[in-house]
């Protein structure tokens, strides 16, 4: 069945309508080699920018429309029956939970503005497509895969920085609330996400250079080895400086390179097995130093701070009790297994005792654009309970720490 959403019809030049492109500062030519290239700004939530490009397109004729997005959301755009697909199991095994979850945050972000106005999200993609389609002309995804993106964002950020990130975002499903429509032609100048990590994207460069620097690159480099002698290519206007500063650049990185995911931090490597065994090494300075009963304190506090601050995770997500009982249970096991968190433990049993059903999957668009939706609907319920059960075992492993060392230098 195709469930392909529908082209913003345009009225054509007049008084009335989007002003004729060749006088928008928004549309540019570029060329490489012996490509003419039409690039067009938007901003994605703009009916201005969706009739401007289908426009363009249907006016150029070019052989390749280019378009600002991913393999994965070129596929949601044409299929808005994706989510019936998803499998929230293989999400958790594969440790995909979190950036689902930063993923449905932008969604809700995009379709609550979107909504607002009257449009659907990435409306001016859509147009783009239909009126490639329309004129048999080839349709390229130009931009990096958002995971690849969001993955790299989030390893070069430091535990504190990534807690701030998370709640810069969750913090985020109220702000469309207070975008007039006048603001859209200011939000033209910043990226989607960019706008939503506004927070933390000054305090940590490498957003900017992830989010911007690196998929203006990218798509610079998708753009000049699309095939055809003309290509009109449809990205955020926030990316049209980098895009032409790029463009005539021939040492770009390599696109082998802006896909590679960096490797942990050593420190982070470390950490992952110095810990555990730090706190082994605890427990066994505790029954030599202070006898069999300052040994059973330490365990006892171990178990009841990861115990407690994981259920306690599990609780302000609402979860199954089966599932609250599991990371109460969890949690200080995994706490000394560099292989296993208690979020996965937990997100696991969510699963299986509340098991998503076809409506719950069908629902996701909807669901996602309120706060109570993320926590009423059973597939995103389970990312909260992995997400907050998570930083609860963290805390917990945190707070028992320096009680335990005060039972060794008491």
């Amino acid at each position: 069945m195709n469930t392909s959403p529908e082209p913003v019809s345009t009225q054509g030049p007049g008084p009335e309508s989007t002003p004729h492109y060749k006088t928008n500062r928004m549309v540019q030519e570029l060329s490489w080699e012996d490509k003419r290239i039409t690039l067009i700004g938007t901003a994605h939530v703009s009916r201005q920018s969706a009739e401007l490009v289908e426009q363009v397109i249907l006016e150029e004729q070019p052989d390749t429309v280019c378009v600002e997005l991913c393999h994965t959301r070129f596929a949601a755009v044409k299929d808005s029956d994706k989510w019936r697909n998803m499998n929230i199991v293989k999400v958790i095994k594969e440790k995909k939970s979190l950036m689902l979850f930063m993923n449905l945050l932008l969604a809700s972000f995009q379709k609550r503005m979107a909504d607002k106005f009257g449009i659907k999200p990435g409306q001016e993609m859509i147009n783009a497509i239909f009126a490639a389609e329309k004129i048999n002309a080839a349709v390229i995804p130009a931009d990096r895969e958002i995971q690849t993106t969001l993955s790299r964002v989030w390893r070069g950020m430091g535990f504190f920085a990534k807690l701030k990130l998370i709640f810069s975002m969750v913090f985020s499903l109220g702000a469309s609330d207070d975008i007039e429509e006048e603001d859209i032609e200011k939000m033209k100048q910043e990226d989607m996400l960019e706008s939503i990590l506004s927070e933390v994207k000054h305090s940590h460069p490498i957003i900017g250079e992830t989010l911007i620097n690196e998929r203006d690159q990218f798509m610079a480099q998708k753009i000049r080895s699309a095939p055809g002698d003309h290509i009109v290519a449809v990205v955020g206007a926030a990316h049209m400086p980098g895009i032409k500063a790029q463009f005539q650049c021939r040492d770009l990185p390599a696109i082998d390179e802006l896909n590679r995911m960096p490797p942990p931090s050593n420190t982070g490597k470390i950490l992952k097995w110095v810990l555990p065994a730090l706190i082994l090494i605890l427990f066994v300075a505790g029954f030599l130093m202070e006898g069999k009963h300052g040994g059973t304190d330490m365990i006892w506090i171990w178990i009841a701070a990861n115990g407690i601050f994981a259920g306690i995770g599990a609780i302000v997500a609402f979860a199954h009790p089966l599932t609250i009982v599991s990371a109460i249970l969890a949690a200080p096991l995994t706490s000394l297994n560099p292989m296993i968190a208690a979020g996965w433990v937990s997100g696991l049993v969510e699963a299986f005792s509340r098991k998503p059903k076809v409506k719950d999957l069908e629902a996701i668009p909807e669901d996602i654009l309120t706060v109570r939706g993320f926590w009423r609907n059973n597939v995103t319920r389970i990312l909260l309970v992995v997400i907050f059960t998570n930083l609860g075992s963290t805390i917990g492993t945190m707070t028992a720490l320096p009680l335990m060392l005060k039972i060794i230098n008491g």
